[in-house]
């Protein structure tokens, strides 16, 4: 058995720390050691404090948003509700062998996503998948401000330790998110959704060729053919 990192798991958090992170009030004292740049940056909405990018996702201050940001947070909660498979094409024995293939032809297949994520969640790494998708939107998004207040919230979902969902990154990856906060793009999170994909790729996709979730699916369709 591998480590829980190697297994696209979190390792449990500390929810007492937490807890004191997140009710300890900024003073003098803190706001001084904080970087100045850092703070510069985190200027956008005028209701946020200087830790939310960073430490504090579920501080009070985000209780009030702007509707834009409301908007951009529907949309993503939208993108993790389960897909309804009714609206796809009809799913095909041939299409399911090609998934074995590789690891590419899974993820890139909208019922192969929609399958694997019901796999990752008995695994209780779904955020692995979510986190690639949310990345996979951004770098499709244009609009400058858009494209900031994304990256707010998927750092705030996936990457903010106090988030129920952050994912597993080295101190490497997460270090280049934190300097490229400083200047929000499209591209910012690209190294850690490698690595996200990469783990994906290596440990929960070989154990999802070898589940029984994956082998009832294609007896279920072989059944149809036969039928």
């Amino acid at each position: 058995m591998g480590s829980e990192l190697e297994r696209g798991k979190r390792p449990p958090q500390n929810t007492g720390n937490a807890t004191q992170v997140q009710n300890t009030t900024p003073n003098t004292h803190i706001l001084g050691s904080v970087n100045t740049q850092t703070v510069g940056l985190f200027n956008s909405p005028s209701n946020a404090c200087c830790f939310c990018w960073c430490c504090c996702c579920s501080c009070s201050c985000l209780t009030v948003r702007s509707a834009k940001e409301e908007r951009i947070l529907t949309t993503i909660s939208e993108k993790e509700e389960d897909i309804d498979t009714n609206q796809m094409p009809q799913l095909t024995l041939e299409e399911v062998h090609t998934w074995g293939e590789t690891f590419e032809r899974l993820i890139k297949s909208a019922q192969g996503r929609v399958h694997f994520r019901q796999f990752l969640k008995t695994e209780f790494s779904e955020e692995n998948l979510m986190f690639w998708l949310a990345c996979e939107d951004l770098k499709k998004e244009t609009n400058k401000t858009m494209v900031e207040q994304t990256v707010k919230q998927i750092y705030e979902d996936y990457i903010s330790v106090l988030s129920p969902k952050e994912v597993s990154l080295d101190s490497h990856a997460r270090e280049v998110i934190n300097r490229n906060m400083q200047e929000p793009s499209s591209c910012t999170f690209d190294e850690a959704q490698q690595q996200i994909y990469t783990l994906m790729q290596r440990d929960s996709y070989p154990r999802y060729m070898n589940s029984s979730m994956y082998a009832d699916l294609i007896q279920s369709l072989e059944q149809v053919n036969e039928s």
